[in-house]
């Protein structure tokens, strides 16, 4: 028997949203042909395969129909029943009946599916749905994935590892995820078809660690070239993707053309007008992309022609493309005719494929440059396309909407995102009052053209309790009671029993690290993972003392929840992230002991420094999920040679670490991994231990700037450019690390 707030009010959701869907949402016809083409069985089917492979052989207990008009609203809905003993589901389309049985689950089963973890332990006798419940969404697109997920994430995946994530989607009710993958192989017979040599290509496609940012034009080449056996490879992946996208029932993201072409344009085609774009440190010959002139006819022909050949190698579209031009790059112009033309350009060449198209794109350039994005420019790029044709990702909703300082983004769609994570990093961190309510609000603004709600994480496999409440809040007429009862419940699904200490460290995690609400973004600038430095601060929203007296209750909660696998994940991830507040607390003994120039009392405080990155380590080597050795496996796994393997393993140590050829983007992607702390980020330590040892005992000022390049040159890209094998497989029992670990660092604080 269901009996929290969102099960309580369940009865009445559908009459709530009737009355909400009256007040706000403005809709748009433009839009009515962006929707799943596949028919009512085929999604029936799909998701009978996904819940067979969820439960097994319970899946006898459950009952699927698909039936896209039982909702005369046209809205996305399920409904929940018991009928005959059987757990019964109706819903719209695929991903809503994905979605009533991840509610069930939840719910009633107590179970949970996450990311890479996952609890699904049903009760002999399933709970019944009593009475029968309807929840209708008034968000008609729940988007997903940053066009960086592809690369901090996604980029090693195989087909099983995309078969389970996909799974995940259809639970999670995503309806409007990006489909990336494969797009360098239908590029690459465009360039070549229209007279660029494979020289050029290898020189404009960047390695498969840094696509994301090649295909955005902020680099070009890094980390390749690309071998035909990746091109290969993930084009037979992307024809598997969207298959089971579509036959879900939703609608994909196909890539379209930004404008960002190959350097060899300016001999291939001397008068094709080009200008050069800028990104970060990044020189030549990686840097400074070249974008065509939006008036070029070169623009829309190219446009068009991968439209097309996309098309034609997919079996179709759904209509709906994404292209970013400028993404923290600045226009050659603020003139606002240049930016209405730029705009222009991207969708004729759409159209020039596709006289149906809708541009998708982010809304990130209008926060990474405000200073450049002024009223009149951001105006004139997003009226550049008629209204309706752009939808419009406000892509940091949670933190920096713009959609409240555009007056709706001047009357183009857009869909309320929370971005939430930055590189793919694991400090703990949410804004879960702002997620809870703000696209709740965003819907009432006045003259709001809202169609949905996204998440655009730039990585993921961290911070599940964010994604599992914003995924809810998205099918939820009102804002959730997150205290009183959704934290509770939360717990009590992701271990399958309920346990008074976990909903206690629970509570105590959503009222301090995961409300934060200074506007900081979530980015671990924790001193275990930034390059040394003798002045480091580190930002703060909450009490240490909250994340220790967490820790005290998911330590105390291990003796019951020991063999959850998703308990072992959290039991770690409070771990380290307690080790993470005392490797900040041993940092500032460890300065100030440098400071007082007593060189006994600085090593004494270098050890403890030191032993907390080695105990962090230690306790990460404990789960899977939190390997170094897996990222580098799974990289090497997709070589077909001894070279690819060398280049998969440079691409994967290379992101994580210095993310360039020296350290442009130094630390970005930063990961709290075994293996990474150990061999990385703990040498670097060392070093600067070393440094600073032997500037007390000469009487010298320490160097900074010394100390980076030896740095870089002693361990940072040696490390990048290692072939040395760590564990796939963890080592150690979480449960008796977790413990030692706890004891000997809480009795510095009791």
């Amino acid at each position: 028997m269901m009996t929290s707030t969102v099960l309580r009010c369940c009865g009445v959701i559908f009459l709530t949203h009737l009355f909400f869907s009256r007040i706000v949402a403005k809709e748009f016809s433009t839009l009515d042909h962006i929707r799943t083409k596949v028919d009512d069985g085929t999604q029936q089917q799909t998701v009978e395969d996904m819940i067979f492979r969820t439960v097994g052989d319970r899946f006898s207990d459950f009952s699927v129909t698909v039936d896209s008009s039982f909702m005369p609203s046209g809205k996305e809905a399920f409904q929940l029943d018991t009928v005959d003993g059987k757990i019964v589901i109706r819903g719209t389309t695929g991903v809503a009946a994905a979605h009533g049985f991840n509610h069930y689950l939840k719910y009633y089963a107590r179970c949970q599916v996450s990311w890479t973890v996952q609890q699904v332990n049903l009760p002999g006798v399933l709970p019944p749905v009593s009475p029968a419940v309807t929840i209708v969404t008034s968000n008609r697109y729940r988007y997903y994935q940053n066009v960086c997920t592809v690369s901090y994430s996604f980029v090693w995946w195989d087909w099983p590892r995309w078969e389970r994530h996909l799974d995940w989607m259809a639970l999670s009710g995503i309806n409007l995820p990006l489909a990336f993958d494969g797009q360098e192989a239908i590029w690459q017979r465009v360039y070549l078809s229209l007279g660029f040599t494979q020289k050029d290509l290898d020189e404009h496609f960047g390695g498969p660690a840094f696509l994301a940012w090649a295909r955005m034009g902020n680099i070009r080449g890094w980390g390749g070239p690309l071998p035909p056996s990746w091109h290969q490879n993930q084009l037979a992946l992307q024809h598997r993707i969207l298959t089971r996208m579509r036959n879900f029932g939703m609608i994909p993201v196909l890539p379209g053309f930004a404008g960002h072409v190959p350097a060899a344009i300016t001999s291939l085609y001397p008068k094709a007008a080009v200008s050069r774009l800028q990104w970060g440190r990044f020189k030549d010959p990686y840097c400074c992309t070249y974008l065509l002139d939006p008036q070029d006819p070169l623009f829309s022909h190219i446009g068009g022609m991968f439209i097309s050949e996309m098309i034609k190698e997919f079996n179709g579209t759904n209509h709906i493309y994404n292209a970013d031009t400028f993404n923290e790059m600045r226009p050659k112009s603020s003139d606002p005719t240049y930016l209405t033309k730029s705009g222009a350009a991207v969708y004729a060449g759409m159209l020039a494929g596709d006289p149906q198209a809708i541009w998708l794109m982010q809304g990130w350039l209008f926060v990474s440059d405000r200073d450049f994005w002024q009223p009149a420019q951001t105006k004139a790029l997003l009226q550049s396309v008629p209204q309706g044709k752009m939808i419009v990702l406000d892509l940091f909703g949670e933190v920096e909407p713009v959609y409240n300082t555009t007056n709706s983004f001047y009357g183009q769609p857009f869909i309320w995102c929370m971005l939430h994570n930055f590189g793919g990093n694991l400090g703990m961190y949410g804004t879960v009052h702002t997620v809870n309510q703000g696209s709740f609000l965003a819907r009432k603004y006045l003259g709001s053209t809202m169609v949905g709600t996204g998440l655009t994480p730039e990585g993921i496999d961290q911070n599940y309790v964010m994604y599992e409440l914003m995924n809810e809040v998205a099918w939820m007429p009102q804002p959730v009671q997150i205290m009183d009862n959704w934290v509770s419940d939360y717990a009590w699904s992701r271990y399958g029993v309920k346990n008074s200490n976990a909903s206690l460290g629970w509570q105590i995690l959503l009222r301090s690290v995961y409300d934060c609400e200074k506007g900081f973004k979530d980015h671990c600038d924790s001193v275990v993972v930034k390059r040394p430095q003798l002045h480091k601060t580190q930002r703060s929203w909450y009490k240490p003392e909250d994340v220790f007296s967490a820790w005290d209750h998911f330590v105390s909660a291990s003796s019951d929840l020991g063999l959850v696998d998703s308990f072992r994940y959290d039991l770690v991830d409070i771990t380290r992230q307690a080790l993470q507040e005392w490797a900040y607390i041993n940092y500032q003994d460890l300065m100030e002991t440098y400071k007082t120039g007593d060189l006994n009392k600085f090593r004494d405080a270098a050890g403890i420094f030191q032993q907390t990155l080695t105990d962090m380590d230690r306790i990460l080597a404990t789960h899977q999920n939190f390997l170094l050795g897996r990222w580098i496996e799974d990289a090497k796994s997709l070589a077909t040679n001894d070279q690819e393997r060398s280049l998969y393993e440079f691409n994967a140590r290379n992101q994580v670490t210095l993310w360039g050829p020296n350290g442009e983007i130094v630390d970005y992607a930063n990961k709290q991994w075994s293996g990474l702390v150990a061999d990385y980020y703990s040498e670097r330590w060392a070093l600067m231990i070393s440094a600073l040892t032997t500037a007390l005992m000469e009487g010298k000022k320490f160097n900074q700037t010394a100390f980076q390049q030896d740095v870089f040159r002693q361990v940072e890209k040696p490390f990048t450019l290692a072939n040395k094998t760590y564990p796939y497989y963890p080592t150690g029992d979480t449960l008796q690390v977790a413990k030692e670990l706890h004891q000997q660092y809480r009795r510095r604080t009791w």
